[in-house]
């Protein structure tokens, strides 16, 4: 029970960031080195998760993958589009 709680909650703290990016495309103040390791954290839980055959473990994570994922693929076009740079640029004027 307490695990599955922990998991809701720690699954959730990430729904308002991704609607602020989804909203804004800002992604400046997200690290891509600390998404890119959230992302991989996440996905050994779930490795853990089913070698453990925990459910809970299992569910919330791969609903935080998927959050965390989107976060990343917000981060990784805006780097490539040059989202970030254009923001910075347009702030100083």
């Amino acid at each position: 029970m307490i695990g599955s709680i922990a998991g809701l909650l720690t699954t959730i703290a990430f729904v308002p960031q991704v609607i602020k990016i989804l909203k804004t495309k800002d992604t400046r103040s997200i690290a891509f080195e600390t998404c890119l390791l959230q992302v991989a954290g996440v996905f050994l839980w779930i490795i853990h998760g089913l070698v453990q055959s925990d459910t809970a473990i299992i569910m919330a994570n791969v609903v935080t993958l998927c959050l965390t994922s989107i976060i990343l693929v917000c981060k990784l076009l805006s780097r490539k589009h040059g989202v970030e740079v254009e923001a910075d640029v347009l702030k100083d004027k």
